[in-house]
């Protein structure tokens, strides 16, 4: 699989796990989570390249995948990410709430993901 074929990966679990806590499917949820953490390791696992194509979603038309991309590069990339989840925070909702807790924790120095 190439590193599009994972990028893409990402974004679609990421806005079906969305699409599927808005119906209330927690189940369903959770298993798209578990795809897009997936390809989250896949890319990490590719180092700086993994990285540059995770931040291609940084500017994808979905915020959801945008902060989710942003909270899994904060770590490597604060300048960028941390932008992101910024202006995401400015809004209402489950997304901008999400990206507030990101902003949240990395501003009192805890955030970590947990998905080794």
């Amino acid at each position: 699989m190439d590193l599009g074929s994972i990028v893409e990966d990402f974004a679609l679990n990421v806005a079906a796990q969305t699409e599927a806590i808005m119906r209330g499917d927690r189940k369903g949820g959770n298993k798209y989570a578990k795809r897009y953490i997936a390809a989250y390791k896949k890319l990490r696992d590719q180092g700086e390249a993994g990285r540059d194509a995770l931040a291609g979603l940084l500017v994808h038309p979905r915020m959801d995948v945008r902060v989710n991309a942003a909270a899994c590069l904060l770590s490597d990339r604060p300048e960028q990410a941390k932008s992101v989840l910024e202006e995401a925070a400015k809004g209402k909702g489950m997304v901008p709430f999400l990206a507030s807790r990101v902003l949240k924790y990395w501003d009192e120095g805890t955030w970590k993901l947990d998905v080794d």
